[in-house]
């Protein structure tokens, strides 16, 4: 992904620090970005050098399985897992097309779902292209795969009540980000 980093533009960028500018639990933290797939160990041995408290993994939209490659999504599930094991406070950034997947992952673990629970952030993402085009009676539909399948019910949000101020990250704040050289 072409993006803008303290240094300027560049798309090659597999490892970079930077404050979570994002409002999730991780917000405001010192945090190693990991663009693709890396030795956790060398990650986290990269997070301590840096003082970073929280790994933000699948950085710039690169958690993109391969479905029919086992071994790559058993890399993510590991990379994951070692991280959790070690303490760390880890985002896995993710389409919504893959959660299916994700939670099948976690209930797989042999972590404790405590440790899941407390330091795992999942970062859903749903991409809506132009959504300052739609009217004000937008909604987003929180849904199930299927009537009554996984979820109590359903849960409906007004688009324009979902695009707080308080909640927005404008693109700006993300060229603060330091690119360093990857891990060995």
């Amino acid at each position: 992904m072409r993006r803008d980093y303290e240094t300027g533009e560049a798309d090659n960028v597999k490892i970079f620090t930077g404050i979570e500018v994002e409002h999730t639990p991780a917000f405001g933290q010192k945090t190693l970005f990991v663009v693709g797939i890396h030795n956790p160990i060398d990650l986290a041995q990269k997070a301590r050098e840096e003082d970073c408290t929280h790994i933000y993994l699948g950085a710039n939209q690169s958690f993109n399985p391969d479905m029919k490659n086992s071994d790559h999504i058993e890399d993510w599930h590991d990379m994951i897992s070692v991280l959790l094991e070690e303490g760390w406070l880890v985002t896995l950034d993710y389409d919504v097309m893959y959660h299916q997947l994700v939670i099948d992952n976690l209930h797989e673990s042999t972590l404790p779902m405590s440790s899941i629970f407390r330091n795992f952030i999942p970062q859903i993402s749903v991409k809506i292209p132009h959504i300052e085009e739609l009217n004000y009676n937008a909604c987003i539909k929180i849904d199930d795969v299927d009537y009554n399948h996984s979820n109590p019910g359903v849960w409906v949000h007004q688009v324009n009540e979902l695009m707080q101020r308080s909640k927005f990250t404008d693109w700006k704040q993300y060229t603060k980000d330091k690119p360093i050289k990857e891990v060995d």
